[in-house]
Formats: C-alpha cells, sequence, structure tokens
C-alpha cells in the first residue's frame, strides 16, 4: 500500500488596532511556505479587510513575501492567508555518514569552506554566547561524529532550558534567556546555533509552522528550528524545543541568520499612537493511502 504525500493546509490570521487613524503604513509578510524537495506549495489565498492589493517581492535570503501599500486612512484591519500544500514523507536520519569524524572537523576548518557558510558561521546579536557562559556550556566530542554532536546539543538544549510562554520577546538576548533557563522555540533555536557556530559548524535559524496533532511545543504563532551543515549529509534540521529532527510536521517558510532575518511581519506605520496586533495559525493535515 503506497503512502501519498501528505496534504497541509495553514492558515494565518492577524489583527491591528491602532488608537490613533493610520494615514499611510507599509507590510512585508514572510509567511509564505517553501517550494523544495520534500515541500510543494499548491495555492496561496491571501485577503485583508481594506482590499489593499498584494505585491510579491523575494527578500535577501531569497524568499518570497507578501508586500502591501495602503494609501487610505485606517485604525483598524485584518489579514488572512490560507496556503495549501504536499509534502513527502521524510526519513531525517537516511543519510550515510561516510568519514572518519576526524576527516569531517578537518572539513570545517578549510577557508574554502568557511568562506562558504561564513553568514551561517559568524555569531550575531542573538546567537552570541556570553563569555561567561562559555566554559559551563555544552561541549562538543571530537571522537563523535557531528552529526551525533548535533542529536546530543539538540537534547542538552532541550533539557537545559524549560519552554513558558510570556517569558521572553523578540529582543531578548541569550544572557538573559541562559539565566531564566525559560522561553519558546525562538530561544531554544538561538542557543543551539550559538553552540553549534561555537564549535565551527555552520547553522541556519528557520522559520515556519509545526503541525502540532502529535502534542509537540509550539505556540500560537509560527514555529522556529535549526538547519545544521553536515559535510557528508547536507543541511539536517533540528528541533530543540521538541528534542527531534524535523520532519513531515515541519512546513519550512524561510531560513536566515537568526529571528530578525526570519520575522513574520515588517513594517513602517505613520501614526502618533501605539497599537495592539493578534496573530493566530492553525496547521491541519490529511494524509491519503491507496
Amino acid at each position: 500500500m503506497a503512502i501519498m504525500p501528505l496534504e497541509y493546509s495553514v492558515t494565518y490570521c492577524a489583527e491591528n488596532h491602532y488608537d490613533r487613524v493610520v494615514k499611510n503604513a507599509i507590510w512585508q509578510f514572510l509567511i509564505i511556505p517553501e517550494d523544495n524537495d520534500n515541500q510543494e506549495l499548491i495555492s496561496i489565498v491571501f485577503e485583508n479587510s481594506l482590499n489593499i492589493p498584494t505585491q510579491y517581492s523575494i527578500n535577501g535570503f531569497g524568499f518570497k513575501t507578501l508586500r502591501l501599500h495602503p494609501r487610505i486612512a485606517f485604525t483598524d484591519v485584518r489579514f488572512k492567508a490560507v496556503f495549501k500544500l504536499h509534502k513527502q514523507n521524510i526519513n531525517p536520519f537516511d543519510f550515510i555518514p561516510g568519514e572518519e569524524p576526524s576527516v569531517s572537523y578537518g572539513r570545517l576548518t578549510s577557508l574554502e569552506f568557511m568562506t562558504t557558510f561564513q553568514p551561517f558561521l559568524c555569531p550575531t546579536n542573538f546567537t552570541r554566547l556570553p563569555q561567561a557562559a562559555d566554559s559551563s556550556l555544552f561541549g562538543f566530542d571530537r571522537n563523535a561524529s557531528i552529526f551525533d554532536n548535533l542529536l546530543a546539543l539538540n537534547h542538552w538544549v532541550y533539557l537545559h532550558l524549560y519552554f513558558q510562554p510570556g517569558v521572553t520577546h523578540v529582543e531578548t538576548i541569550l544572557e538573559e534567556i541562559l539565566k531564566s533557563r525559560k522561553g519558546v522555540c525562538q530561544d531554544f533555536t538561538h542557543l543551539f546555533c550559538a553552540v553549534a557556530r561555537k564549535n565551527r559548524i555552520p547553522v541556519r535559524y528557520v522559520s515556519g509552522y509545526l503541525h502540532q496533532g502529535n502534542g509537540y511545543f509550539g505556540d500560537s504563532q509560527m514555529h522556529a528550528w535549526a538547519e545544521a551543515y553536515i559535510p557528508e549529509a547536507g543541511w539536517i534540521g533540528f528541533d530543540p524545543t521538541n528534542d527531534i529532527l524535523a520532519g513531515d510536521n515541519h512546513i519550512k517558510v524561510a531560513h536566515g541568520r537568526d529571528y530578525q532575518d526570519c520575522s513574520l511581519l515588517k513594517g513602517i506605520i505613520f501614526s502618533p499612537g501605539n497599537n495592539r496586533t493578534t496573530h493566530s495559525v492553525e496547521v491541519m493535515a490529511r494524509q491519503d493511502q491507496q
């Protein structure tokens, strides 16, 4: 009995209320699922309560964005996007480590390797480890493979931090996270990236959607995980929030160096007042067999 690709439907909703009239605004949404080897985007429906025409553009990392530029005054606006896609059933362990660990670690120090992966090797404001914490954090075992070390790191981050919404925010740095040991998927991913990069492993911060039907940790918005480059295997996804490898339940939208590169909404609002924004995401899956 052949297993057909998973069919997913993702519904993203956002509501913005402004205390004062907005006379001009520019928004960019980074919420469209990526087309890749195991993920095929079938359709996009995007609506807004102001009936603003939608434009598409490509960001600096090559991912498609939705752009809107209303030229009318408003105080409230609602957005709704529905994406339908297929995902292939994948086995994230389906590769054969063909090198001795010493050979793989040697590749990491070559000039060609470091030049190629430079954007994902350097620490950022959100993936920089505090100096005082360096010696007490997870250490790589050079007798084990890179993949096995990353699996162990994934597990260590999962145990070291406690999933608790509302404790951190999008500007929280690792020094604060390591003190409280609490956070959400963004924080787990930043810590994984920081330790892996400290050990010369190129790592990308990934934003996307998570089907939570299997009881995985996530929130009501978008999920975050990491992709690490392993010389003999390529880019492999690690989800330290759930202590798993990224698989069928992970729907990728974009990647970058950290959260700032993958922020779901960026914009400029011409209004002197405050605003309130709410987001919600619903991921539905259906698998057909024949």
